[in-house]
């Protein structure tokens, strides 16, 4: 089974946090932001329908035979105009893909966040050899002695299984020293990118989350073809679960009706718009690592969580 996409955090899968984004760009500074933005906001000007379409399709892509159409009368324009913005949204970087955002924990996967302290003169080479795993969503470069941070997912019938995956990156990459970081608790793993009101928004404070704590389901075959079948960027077209759907060999119907299960059993979160977040003009991102008194967590986290601008809170 292919490990199921979730890109519902930072973009980049190699990026330095806060040094620049690619190998080269680290050589040549390792610890100043790379300016990928003009002065008022994203890399390409965006109009008001630009940002009304990314608010839409950000928070929930409709399962509907012509999700489009649906976004357009939300958006009070045709259907071929929001295709049309959406293409170029997508040829500008300012969306990374549209696509389905399945939760590895529920499907069976084991999932870690992983600190490494790895050559800091020559950081690109542990980088590459640890993004050639399929099972790793997120890596960056940090300005901590634990400099490279990332995420991995095995699939359940894995013959190395985590443990033995995450030795075997260690080995290859020479890391002097590795740090695993499961999750306890999870409080929050999703943040939109507020598009229409700014950035001030983010810093507003919502209602308090309480932890999420799915199980895992029987994953069936027909979850496994849907999986592979949607991974990856989605078509720009009338009905982009169409190719999905013949691929599987099942009517387009079936499709959305099992995608529909999926959400219920908590496999799949959404379909929705991922952002470049620096490019749409969010600039600027930060993980924070608090020492809080066990006793503390459940009233702390929570509030932490809903902040709007936290994207991610866990307990680890």
């Amino acid at each position: 089974m292919i490990p199921p996409t979730d890109p519902a955090s930072l973009p980049d899968q190699y990026t330095a946090a806060p040094a620049a984004a690619t190998p080269a760009e680290a050589r040549e500074s390792a610890a100043v932001p790379k300016v990928r933005s003009r002065k008022d906001g994203a890399a390409v000007p965006l109009d008001a329908l630009d940002k009304k379409l990314l608010n839409l399709m950000q928070g929930s892509f409709p399962l509907y035979p012509r999700p489009y159409a649906h976004v357009a009368k939300l958006a009070g324009v045709s259907e071929d105009e929001v295709m049309r913005r959406v293409s170029r949204l997508l040829d500008q970087r300012i969306i990374r893909q549209v696509t389905p955002i399945f939760d590895t924990r529920v499907l069976g996967y084991s999932s870690m966040l992983v600190a490494a302290k790895v050559d800091p003169e020559h950081p690109w080479r542990a980088g590459k050899i640890i993004n050639s795993h399929p099972g790793v969503s997120h890596n960056y470069l940090r300005n901590h002695d634990f400099n490279m941070w990332f995420t991995i997912a095995t699939e359940p019938d894995s013959k190395l299984g985590l443990q033995g995956t995450l030795a075997l990156l260690a080995e290859l990459t020479g890391a002097e020293s590795v740090r695993q970081l499961p999750t306890l608790k999870l409080f929050k793993i999703r943040m939109d990118l507020e598009m229409e009101k700014g950035t001030k928004d983010l810093a507003a404070m919502g209602v308090a989350q309480d932890p999420m704590e799915p199980d895992p389901i029987e994953v069936t075959d027909l979850d496994v073809a849907v999986i592979k079948a949607l991974q990856g960027d989605m078509p720009v077209t009338s009905e982009p679960y169409a190719p999905a759907a013949e691929a599987v060999g099942i009517a387009q119907r079936e499709l959305l009706d099992h995608l529909e299960s999926m959400k219920e059993r908590k496999a799949l979160r959404r379909v929705a718009a991922i952002l470049f977040h620096r490019r749409a003009g969010f600039s600027a991102n930060g993980m924070g690592v608090w020492n809080i008194p066990e006793e503390r967590i459940m009233e702390i986290a929570p509030l932490m969580a809903s902040y709007r601008g936290i994207s991610h809170c866990y307990q680890r």
